[in-house]
């Protein structure tokens, strides 16, 4: 495990060539960070104004895509100066963000995955995820690996590992007891994966949770 600003509500979280970024919700403390692995040192911040919420995050060539809450507003930053370079609308919540290279794949809360045109951030598509029959609602943060979108439910310590295709879930990650019992009694839900593709680790945190975790997923 590695350090993670317990202030850090986490609401998106990716790897990049060596660094971790991260965005932090709340009103009046939402931000875009990039962050030292190893040690959870904030190397850049850029804040949002007040009335933002912020959410998930995707890297998209040399930008990176950030959703707000209930705004019904995202943010596209030059990945290198954090430079806003334009803003983008959608309907509804904005929650969790990946791509899968070809398309940005975004949730809102429901049980629906949606599709966006990586270019223009409209949306061109949309996946009910499930479990057998059964919709999955509050899906949360996303990351793409290898062909699946893992992604946190909201209020769970599991993590879905969803065909986009299809919306069905192949798979569950069972994280209950990852913190310290002592360590969880001020933080918030789990919340937060990262996926190194050269090295293929994936890490995960949680909201407020004062440590970030590389996780093996082995089958049971």
């Amino acid at each position: 495990s590695y350090p993670h600003d317990p202030e850090a509500f986490t609401q998106g979280l990716l790897y990049f060539d060596g660094v971790l970024y991260e965005s932090t919700g709340l009103e009046g403390q939402s931000s875009l960070r990039k962050v030292r692995l190893e040690n959870g040192e904030v190397l850049q911040i850029h804040r949002l104004d007040r009335r933002y919420f912020a959410e998930g995050i995707t890297l998209w060539r040399d930008r990176i895509i950030q959703l707000t809450y209930t705004t019904e507003i995202g943010f596209v930053y030059d990945r290198e100066t954090f430079k806003p370079l334009r803003t983008f609308t959608y309907k509804g919540e904005g929650w969790g963000l990946t791509h899968d290279g070809k398309r940005i794949i975004m949730s809102d809360g429901s049980s629906f995955l949606r599709f966006l045109n990586p270019e223009t951030l409209e949306e061109t598509g949309r996946v009910q995820v499930r479990d057998g029959k059964l919709p999955v609602e509050q899906v949360n943060e996303l990351e793409f690996i290898k062909g699946e979108v893992f992604a946190n439910i909201w209020g769970s310590d599991r993590i879905a590992r969803i065909d986009p295709q299809t919306g069905r879930v192949n798979r569950w990650i069972d994280l209950t007891g990852l913190l310290d019992p002592r360590e969880a009694r001020h933080v918030d839900v789990l919340n937060g994966i990262a996926y190194d593709a050269a090295k293929d680790r994936i890490f995960v945190t949680g909201k407020l949770w004062p440590r970030l975790f590389e996780i093996k997923v082995v089958a049971r």
